[in-house]
């Protein structure tokens, strides 16, 4: 295979902790978010088709500020020369990698013919990862299940990522279930296959040079220290919009960052010129704060802070006076509750 002079011998870097590719959650407004709680995590887009990276705005689908970075663009798609298009215009946008979506099992996705079915085309990945190599100097990486309908057995997951690997793949991020491409939804694709991390875990061992990172049901940063045990990398999907200030330890922890403390208050202020700004564009606020939501997750006034955002930002012409108010009524009632002595 010929790659492009200042490919050889590049290798992916190695991401400890990552935050996984999520439709209608992973756009630029959370990442903007998640970067007022965490430098080093790496981001990714929403997946974006090629023919929407071809045919489509631009500025609103691959647009993002230099607050994001490090920051992935992941695409879906099964045409070679339509992909390698789209890891050029990634690369010419600043994006730091590319990533092609083998996992998503959605209906839409699979009549479109790419996403999880395309495990079963690992030579057609092969030859689209060569290609894309020998265009751009950023790393080109897939993303996948563990397996799909009756191509499940450790061996089924064993050939594809072999077969990716000869097209010049070095990094690879698994969800450790399978897709049910018939029969269950998106939805139920992330929860009722049985999670099968040992296999992940195992492939790594059997093919060490490669970077593998595992995604699926991790939790807590107690869950990402085991799983760092057995593999190089750990992406976090559902939790990491559900309890967003999990990720305040994440840069110290296992980046080796020397950073500040930061409390959820000082998160929700960086936001509010942002806020502005978005809003001044004409930006609704509920698509800002949407991913703040879960912010306050499990301690007092959690519910308060969702209630009232959700309340609020969608009225029209509301600003950053809803997440002042809020801040500032939670403040209110922790004052009142230490003076009442009433534990939190």
């Amino acid at each position: 295979m010929e790659f492009k002079k200042e490919n050889i011998d590049l290798r992916s870097k190695i991401w400890p902790v990552s935050i996984a590719p999520m439709m209608q959650w992973t756009d630029r407004h959370f990442r903007y978010f998640m970067r007022q709680i965490t430098r080093k995590t790496l981001l990714y887009t929403e997946m974006i088709t090629t023919g929407a990276v071809m045919r489509g705005n631009r500025e609103k689908l691959l647009g993002f500020s230099e607050m994001e970075k490090p920051l992935v663009l992941q695409i879906g798609g099964d045409d070679v020369k339509l992909l390698t298009e789209c890891a050029k215009i990634a690369e010419d946008w600043g994006y730091d990698e590319v990533n092609i979506n083998v996992g998503c099992p959605s209906d839409r996705v699979q009549n479109g013919n790419f996403g999880a079915c395309l495990m079963a085309k690992p030579e057609l990945i092969a030859t689209a990862v060569e290609k894309m190599r020998q265009a751009v100097c950023i790393p080109v990486t897939v993303k996948h299940r563990i397996g799909i309908d009756d191509l499940d057995t450790y061996e089924d997951l064993a050939n594809f990522v072999r077969i990716v690997t000869e097209g010049g793949c070095d990094r690879f991020m698994i969800h450790a279930r399978k897709a049910i491409l018939k029969g269950l939804n998106p939805k139920e694709n992330r929860s009722i296959p049985p999670l099968r991390h040992e296999e992940v875990y195992r492939l790594k061992s059997e093919f060490p040079n490669l970077i593998i990172e595992v995604n699926g049901g991790v939790r807590t940063l107690e869950d990402i220290s085991v799983h760092l045990q057995h593999v190089n990398g750990v992406m976090i999907g559902r939790s990491a919009y559900e309890n967003p200030f999990l990720f305040a330890e994440v840069d110290s922890r296992f980046y080796g960052e020397e950073v500040k403390e930061i409390s959820r208050e000082q998160v929700a202020n960086a936001m509010i010129p942002y806020i502005e700004e978005q809003v001044q564009r004409g930006i609704p606020l509920k698509r800002i704060t949407r991913p703040m939501l879960g912010l306050f997750a499990h301690i007092p006034y959690a519910r308060l802070w969702r209630r009232f955002i959700s309340e609020n930002a969608y009225k029209s012409g509301a600003g950053s006076e809803v997440l002042k108010i809020a801040l500032n009524e939670i403040h209110i009632k922790t004052i009142f509750d230490q003076h009442q002595n009433i534990p939190a």
